[in-house]
């Protein structure tokens, strides 16, 4: 009997980047015994073929991996929480600032479809590709919906690349209202890489639409346009300034403050600002950067000022550091 076409694709890219193969090997559970540190020393070499370095880091991705180490603060499983970080924005911003949430489940058959309205977007609480989105309710393939939902609520996203914020986060299904800003007919998403309360750099997503290949442009802080890819061709028109620039800035420093490094991920809807999330580990701390120097730029933001302290000594002291 052959092997299925597949299957043997999915080997070889195994073979040709032992990054994949690490993945997979998370995914399937066969790495699970290995500690935190042995598991991301692996993974590390595995995406980059070098050596993590945790004894003196200097760049954004060996940063990324000490802190998932080291910075053990209980809050941040509230805050990577898609439901719960919302009264926590809440309360820093206001409450006009967060996207209304239409209901919240522990299981896909428990939604009770009948009161949702004719657009809405589905998304796991614990996760990053649980995202179902729905403009025309008659039209929702409910069974295709379920598949995906249910393969996400599965996922231990923790597992995958240590993150241990999720550990403690509940996998739920929650609703929100459906947005497409006027002005670019998408709903583009802005991230803000915020340092220590500080906005370095901007990432702006576009054509995020089904059907379509997602684009990401990088600006400076002052939306200088940066000659940066990360995981994504640019865009072909490239995105204008945001009419509410400063505005976002302001928002993405209240919320990033006490923080060594967070993503804040903003929305612009027909000249609203809505929260979208917040991301301590941008792809895992395994997404090369093109060209590779921005990866010792972006670790260059990041200040570990507890590097001294022995390591069992470090969880959940970071944000208590002198």
């Amino acid at each position: 009997m052959s092997t299925p076409k597949s299957i043997t694709n999915k080997i070889h890219k195994m073979i040709k980047n032992p990054f994949y193969f690490f993945c997979y090997a998370t995914r399937k559970g066969f790495i699970n015994f290995l500690p935190d540190k042995a598991c991301l020393s692996l993974v590390y070499r595995g995406a980059y073929g070098r050596k993590l370095n945790l004894d003196n880091p200097t760049r954004y991705s060996e940063k990324l991996q000490w802190i998932k180490l080291y910075d053990r603060c209980p809050l941040y499983s509230k805050l990577v929480d898609k439901y719960e970080v919302k009264s926590y924005v809440s309360e820093r911003i206001g409450e006009e600032y967060i996207i209304p949430t239409l209901g919240v489940w522990n299981a896909f058959d428990d939604i009770s479809f009948e009161n949702l309205p004719e657009q809405f977007v589905l998304k796991c609480t614990h996760d990053s590709g649980g995202l179902v989105i729905c403009t025309d309710k008659k039209q929702l393939n409910i069974d295709n919906a379920r598949t995906k939902i249910n393969k996400s609520l599965k996922t231990n996203y923790y597992k995958l690349f240590r993150e241990w914020p999720y550990k403690n986060v509940t996998p739920r299904i929650v609703a929100e209202k459906f947005m497409v800003d006027n002005a670019t007919g998408e709903l583009r998403d802005y991230k803000f890489y915020c340092f220590d309360g500080v906005v370095r750099a901007l990432g702006i997503y576009s054509d995020r639409g089904a059907g379509k290949t997602t684009k990401a442009d990088y600006f400076d802080r002052d939306f200088n346009w940066l000659d940066l890819k990360w995981g994504y061709e640019h865009a072909i028109e490239r995105p204008e300034k945001p009419s509410l620039y400063d505005k976002m800035i302001e928002i993405a420093e209240s919320l990033s403050q006490g923080f060594p490094e967070v993503r804040v991920d903003l929305y612009l809807c027909n000249n609203r600002i809505y929260f979208g999330e917040l991301t301590f580990f941008d792809g895992g701390g395994f997404d090369g950067f093109e060209p590779d120097s921005w990866d010792e730029v972006f670790g260059s933001w990041i200040a570990l000022k507890n590097r001294s302290i022995k390591e069992t000594e470090l969880h959940g002291t970071y944000n208590n550091r002198s």
